[in-house]
């Protein structure tokens, strides 16, 4: 099998699921399973792309064990917390602004997320083509980024979903363990797992497709889908104690915290 045909086939298959999720939520009116099929659409293909790739044994079966643990475990993370809750704020706010035009845009937008998973898919494939015979270092480096990623990703998933279950917090801002030292450790977490694959991925001829996962999810969390929305989230919702933790915490990078303006008058 070629690999642009795999790569056909592939998108196929992912592209067919969202179609199927679309029609799901023409009726239910809810597209947050479009976030939950992306992260295991692409951990599939991920897991597919490395078990047939041309390169080392040992390192495919490495990559797809890698691949295959992040995308369940964020899939399962995004399903319990759409379970049963409302539409997410985004797609809600989507449909009152396109209106009758709505579903036009939601199947194209299903479409999108199946490309994107494809695209995901590529810097694991990247990686595995690696036929450099044997692990060597920086398969040991990028297997140990990996396991603080993911690491950290739960750890601060964890630590959100035990402040937010606390009703005393309500209306509160999270600064606990991870959440003092970045407003988005999930998302910096979530980034650093990209590099896994760059450092696996040292000696492939396709290495500068590794680099894709690590650029694109950047874009995505700072610019596109990610920090912008669950801000305008956070200020809308907690006004003003939202203002002052973005003034003492870093933006995206776990750093210690900064004094707020409000300290700093005191």
């Amino acid at each position: 099998m070629s690999i642009k045909f795999e790569f056909a086939i592939g998108w196929g298959v992912v592209a067919t699921i969202m179609l199927l999720l679309w029609v799901r939520q023409y009726f239910s009116k809810n597209a947050s399973t479009v976030d939950v099929a992306w992260a295991f659409g692409t951990g599939l293909l991920g897991v597919w792309f490395a078990l047939t790739a041309d390169g080392e044994v040992a390192r495919r079966m490495m990559v797809a064990l890698m691949v295959g643990i992040w995308g369940t475990r964020l899939g399962l993370h995004l399903w319990r917390r759409i379970a049963f809750e409302v539409e997410d704020g985004r797609y809600v706010a989507l449909r009152q602004q396109l209106g009758e035009r709505a579903q036009l845009v939601f199947f194209f937008f299903f479409q999108i997320q199946a490309l994107w998973a494809l695209l995901f898919a590529l810097p694991v494939w990247a990686a595995a083509t690696n036929e450099t015979a044997g692990l060597h270092w920086h398969d040991v480096v990028g297997f140990s980024i990996w396991l603080i990623a993911i690491g950290g990703e739960m750890t601060a998933d964890r630590q959100l979903q035990r402040f937010r279950s606390n009703s005393q917090n309500r209306g509160k801002v999270c600064q606990q363990g991870l959440w003092r030292y970045s407003r988005h450790p999930n998302y910096f977490f979530e980034w650093l797992h990209w590099w896994a694959y760059v450092l696996v991925g040292l000696g492939s001829v396709w290495w500068w497709m590794t680099w894709c996962g690590v650029v694109l999810m950047l874009i995505f969390l700072l610019k596109v889908t990610g920090i912008p929305h669950t801000e305008r989230n956070a200020l809308r919702k907690r006004g003003d104690a939202y203002r002052e933790y973005q003034e003492s915490t870093s933006k995206f990078f776990p750093l210690p915290p900064r004094k707020s303006h409000k300290e700093v008058t005191a």
